[in-house]
């Protein structure tokens, strides 16, 4: 469980961050179209993206009518709220791994930074340990050295790292990957 917990650190930290600057929004203050500006630009910086940014924002703002708020600290509960009930409505949310099928795929994704690469090397690592059949698909194809880093990480867990030359579709390399594999 090393590496999961490795791995939850360090989104723990870059969650730090971004909670802290959205946290750092709501105060006593009266809620004004400056703060709705502030928060769409964090929720955008935080990767959570135009859609979802746009959601949030548009049922806070409904929220904030029905309960009658008038200041940023009371809203700061409701955000929280609309934020859960969000994550809770993600199907598998919390349940560990499920590698029943015949090929399993893995999908990594997060911000820049955040560590998927090496966790998913880490983990390759430990599912090859465990007797699995391991395969990485180097799918970022666009962020530079992306692929040599996994290739790299490949060699180490002693898995087949599927990929093409950088700028290539990605799509392309995750089927050449899960043909690979079966």
């Amino acid at each position: 469980m090393g590496i999961f917990k490795s791995f939850a650190e360090k989104l723990k930290n870059t969650g730090n961050r971004w909670t802290q600057s959205v946290s750092n929004l709501f105060s006593d203050d009266p809620v004004t179209d400056d703060f709705w500006d502030e928060l769409e630009e964090n929720l955008i910086l935080g990767d959570v993206g135009i859609d979802t940014t746009e959601t949030l924002i548009a049922d806070l703002k409904q929220v904030m009518v029905d309960r009658r708020i008038t200041n940023k600290r009371e809203l700061k509960a409701a955000f929280a709220e609309l934020l859960i009930s969000r994550l809770e409505a993600v199907p598998g949310m919390g349940k560990p791994l499920d590698l029943s099928r015949k090929p399993s795929v893995v999908i990594m994704i997060g911000v820049n930074g955040s560590g998927k690469t090496t966790t998913s090397g880490k983990l390759a690592s430990q599912l090859k340990a465990q007797g699995r059949h391991v395969i990485m698909a180097a799918a970022d194809t666009f962020r530079a050295a992306a692929i040599e880093q996994l290739k790299a990480w490949g060699e180490r867990a002693g898995v087949r790292v599927v990929a093409q030359a950088q700028d290539s579709d990605p799509a392309a390399v995750v089927y050449d990957s899960i043909m690979a594999a079966k």
